[in-house]
């Protein structure tokens, strides 16, 4: 079997050199002995785009004349604009590092990468000597890339503030993190910060589509199923590095079993076979769903985030947590999450039900669920799948009102019929002048000059008195509301 990925070696700029063959083959048959035994770069790394014409997704960010045009022009960059100071700030394997590598191509460009996590001080010290160096006796600018850069200290990124005034440096810095809470003021000020989407389906689509035929990649040595590419979307999460990674995988599992087919054919293979294997390119390797799962270790999910699993599965999370089957409920809670929903659409299903379901028979439950919406929103995945659940279990074992839901249905539909014929003159406006000669205001009762807050007096149009929207029931909270409720009725409408 063929090497996985091509013959050949990558070279320093990221090529790959196939390394060349005679009309018999021995070189090229001697470049994939000498590659088998020696590890090559992940695919990831390999298929890292040379232009920001060839970056998949973040379009908003890669106008013409944007920043990071700007940047990646180097020193043929037009205009009085010089270049600026990028913090770029999205999840992980939205391009971050990449947008770095492909500025560093930009002519009179010198490219330093540091890393927050093993860098210090003196190590940014000496970056800002040596590219002011390099400034005055080279006419060079110098773009320090500086990854995970929240995991810097404030004395740390202090350090980097006199080569971003001066423009001693490019600082191009990238994190996962809020940079507000994670990067000092005065860096913060002194930088654009441009923000990283995660790319969309198609985006991923379209990026593995490319590593199977690429010759950095797959070189068109295999070819990915229908099914086997849809999983494969679903497990990215919007993560391109972890996309490739996964493709990468469930290649060597296809491979595997292609040279296990191989291998058994060859024992019975005869003559023919063998002229009619010589007449022709190999086929390419098939990766199925079968081998995405074995590589990944996750079974396929049959769900289809815009057919109907979407909204099946859906209304199944919703009917379980309104009849209280907590179990059921975290079943299908984990079956969205691992299908590749998105959990802000969990998220805002739960706090509709919390409205809808619970409602004031617990009503810390919308308190709950709106926590957890906010949460999700700002620690996201997959931590977040702890916080919906802590909010599923609350749903689903609380007391069940729909009360407050019924009551908004039955009076928009009385308002829809045509009810509820003008407003109560004593509830009117009284401020603006002429009001009070119209009689608004008239005979009003402060309702805390009353008797325990609360003063008899007509509050609904007069085609609506006595109408009742609100029953609770005697579930929860609401049991004590209804008796409440029943005595401010008595109240209110004198009876």
């Amino acid at each position: 079997m063929d090497d996985l990925f091509g013959a050949g070696r990558d070279d320093a700029d990221g090529s790959d050199d196939d390394g060349g063959a005679d009309d018999s083959g021995r070189a090229r048959s001697g470049a994939r002995t000498a590659g088998a035994g020696s590890p090559r770069s992940p695919l990831a790394v390999r298929m890292r785009p040379r232009t920001l014409d060839d970056v998949v997704g973040q379009q908003h960010l890669l106008g013409q004349g944007s920043p990071l045009r700007q940047l990646a022009a180097g020193s043929d960059a037009t205009g009085p604009a010089g270049p600026s100071s990028v913090i770029l700030w999205g999840p992980p394997g939205t391009g971050k590092t990449t947008l770095a590598h492909v500025i560093a191509k930009g002519p009179g460009r010198k490219f330093v990468e540091l890393s927050a996590i093993t860098a210090g001080v003196k190590d940014v010290r000496r970056v800002m000597d040596e590219a002011l160096t390099a400034r005055d006796l080279f006419k060079t600018t110098t773009v320090l890339f500086l990854d995970e850069i929240h995991r810097f200290n404030k004395a740390q990124q202090d350090a980097l503030l006199p080569g971003v005034e001066n423009r001693w440096v490019v600082l191009v810095a990238a994190t996962t993190e809020n940079p507000s809470f994670s990067v000092v003021s005065p860096l913060l000020s002194r930088s654009l910060l441009l923000t990283l989407k995660p790319l969309t389906d198609a985006d991923v689509e379209g990026l593995l589509q490319r590593a199977v035929t690429d010759v950095r990649g797959l070189n068109g040595k295999a070819e990915l199923s229908a099914e086997a590419l849809a999983h494969l979307v679903r497990l990215s999460g919007g993560d391109a590095r972890r996309a490739l990674t996964a493709l990468e995988a469930a290649a060597g599992v296809a491979f595997g079993d292609a040279d296990d087919i191989d291998a058994t054919d060859s024992d019975t293979a005869d003559a023919d076979t063998a002229d009619a294997a010589g007449a022709g390119a190999p086929k390419p390797v098939s990766i199925q769903l079968r081998h995405t799962e074995r590589a990944l270790d996750v079974a396929s999910v049959r769900y289809d985030r815009a057919g109907d699993q979407h909204y099946d599965v859906a209304s199944a999370f919703i009917k379980s947590i309104r009849g209280s089957d907590v179990d059921a409920a975290l079943h299908y809670l984990a079956r969205m999450l691992e299908a590749g929903e998105d959990p802000r659409f969990v998220a805002r299903r739960i706090v509709i039900s919390a409205a809808e379901d619970v409602g004031m028979a617990d009503p810390t439950a919308l308190q709950t669920a709106v926590a957890a919406a906010q949460a999700v929103q700002l620690i996201g995945m997959p931590e977040g799948r702890i916080i919906l659940a802590e909010a599923v279990v609350h749903l689903a074992t609380a007391p069940k009102s729909n009360a407050a839901y019924m009551g908004i249905n039955q009076a928009i539909a009385d308002v829809r019929a045509g009810l509820g014929n003008g407003i109560p003159a004593h509830l009117r406006d009284a401020h603006y002048p002429g009001s009070k000669q119209l009689g608004h205001g008239k005979g009003y009762k402060y309702s805390h000059d009353a008797p325990h807050g609360v003063a008899t007096q007509q509050y609904p149009p007069d085609d609506l008195v006595g109408r009742n929207y609100y029953e609770p029931t005697a579930n929860g909270a609401e049991r004590d509301i209804g008796t409440r409720l029943e005595r401010l009725r008595k109240i209110i409408r004198g009876t």
